[in-house]
């Protein structure tokens, strides 16, 4: 068990500036200025989502401000802060950092970048796609720079509204696990009209960006008065969500592409399935979760044979409720048996708390925080939300590394078995000396 004396500083995860500044050519963008900055522009743009905690973004940044000033006047060059604006990255599908996108002629359609992290490499690429750009615009085709303007209606499909109405709006709407936005509107209205083309391009977006999870539908409630009716339209459009046995919800957002869709990424990542809880099987296993995330938790849970399949799967289900609670963090979720790992045990000192035991490893600074309540939904609640403040109780990893981890075969799901002793031969042995001694 570390002393006492070491757990007073704090994981403060959530306290970490930019890596870019005004002083810098790279662009800081951000919810408010990514549409008129990047979507609505003529230019070519390479854009980093990066988050400040992330060691890869850190080595990024002197690389990304040289290729910014290269590129000064011919290739815009931006970043995001993901990690603060994570409906941005999220609407551009950003799963882990740095991420590196190319808006091109079709602003809609960003490409991965896919080549080296220097300056050089990142020069090179921006002049290629600048390049092919040029030579598309010569060829006649025409760029997306009209996409998610006021003034176009050409962006998005229209197919990708839904129309919906009094015969299919329970149907399709009510008795569906996605979630919808639907606009109520009517064709004389004015309001509804500039609507139309943002609804129209953030549908197309929304239904790339969430696999179809979240819709966009539309009502002409003049000509569908039940649905107006029935949901209290007053007046026009009216946006309203739709969720699963839940009230619908009135939309009080902008009305641009770029506002529907972050309200629709926010939704999404509402009903995002929970980041999956593995055993550590292998240094890799570890490795990747705490070194790819923002903070790993780890359990050690009692042995097979102390608890039995349905001792430890009840463990197992309230790990997967508290990642499911805190599904929105950048935070990796890990399990081992006691006994199994330990090396890891004795850098995080679990093995004086007794099992099972929970540990939160902040990776890059190579701090760990101990849970010290129960081991149950409300214990562990308290317990990372304490770490999400910054307040909880740290302590240096043993060895100021992350400790070797043996290789071990997975749990097979079933209760454990006791080894069985070699057999033991009885025929020599004379029972009836058995105990002289103690005569």
């Amino acid at each position: 068990r570390p002393p006492i004396g070491v757990l007073a500083c704090s994981l403060t995860v959530l306290s970490v500036h930019g890596l870019y500044s005004a002083s810098d050519d790279v662009v800081e963008l951000n919810p408010s200025n990514f549409n008129r900055e990047v979507i609505q522009s003529d230019s070519l743009w390479l854009v980093e989502f990066y988050a400040p905690w992330c060691g890869h973004c850190k080595s990024l940044a002197p690389e990304w401000k040289k290729a910014a000033t290269a590129l000064k006047g011919i290739v815009k060059v931006g970043a995001v802060d993901a990690d603060q604006h994570n409906s941005l990255g999220g609407q551009y599908g950003v799963r882990g950092f740095p991420t590196i996108k190319i808006f091109g002629a079709n602003k809609q359609k960003p490409e991965d970048y896919q080549g080296g992290r220097s300056g050089q490499a990142i020069v090179d690429a921006a002049l290629n796609a600048l390049r092919s750009l040029v030579k598309d615009r010569l060829g006649g085709k025409a760029g997306g720079s009209d996409y998610g303007k006021q003034s176009g209606g050409g962006a998005g499909n229209k197919k990708d509204v839904v129309e919906l109405t009094d015969d299919n709006f329970d149907r399709t709407v009510l008795d569906s696990d996605d979630v919808w936005m639907v606009e109520f509107f009517a064709p004389w209205c004015g309001h509804c009209k500039n609507l139309e083309p943002e609804w129209k391009a953030a549908a197309t977006e929304v239904k790339e960006q969430t696999k179809g999870k979240v819709k966009l539908g539309a009502v002409d409630a003049t000509v569908h008065q039940g649905l107006a009716s029935r949901y209290g339209i007053r007046g026009f459009p009216t946006i309203k969500i739709f969720r699963k046995g839940e009230e619908p919800e009135d939309f009080q957002g902008g009305r641009t592409r770029s506002d529907i869709v972050a309200r629709a990424m926010d939704l999404y990542s509402d009903n995002i399935p929970p980041p999956e809880l593995q055993e550590i099987l292998n240094e890799d296993v570890l490795k990747k979760t705490c070194e790819d995330y923002q903070l790993c938790i780890i359990s050690v849970l009692p042995h097979i044979l102390d608890t039995g399949a349905s001792g430890r799967n009840s463990y197992l289900e309230v790990m997967r409720t508290m990642a499911d609670k805190y599904k929105k963090k950048t935070w990796g979720w890990l399990w081992t048996e006691a006994g199994a790992q330990m090396d890891l045990e004795s850098s995080l000192g679990i093995g004086g708390f007794g099992y099972p035991a929970m540990a939160a490893i902040n990776a890059r600074k190579m701090k760990f925080a101990l849970l010290r309540g129960s081991f149950s939904e409300t214990g562990i609640h308290e317990f990372l939300r304490e770490l999400s403040v910054g307040r909880g109780s740290t302590a240096t990893v043993g060895g100021g590394a992350l400790p070797k981890i043996n290789t071990v075969e997975p749990w097979d799901g079933k209760d454990g078995v006791l080894p069985m002793e070699d057999d033991i031969d009885l025929s020599d042995v004379d029972l009836d000396d058995l105990g002289k001694d103690e005569l």
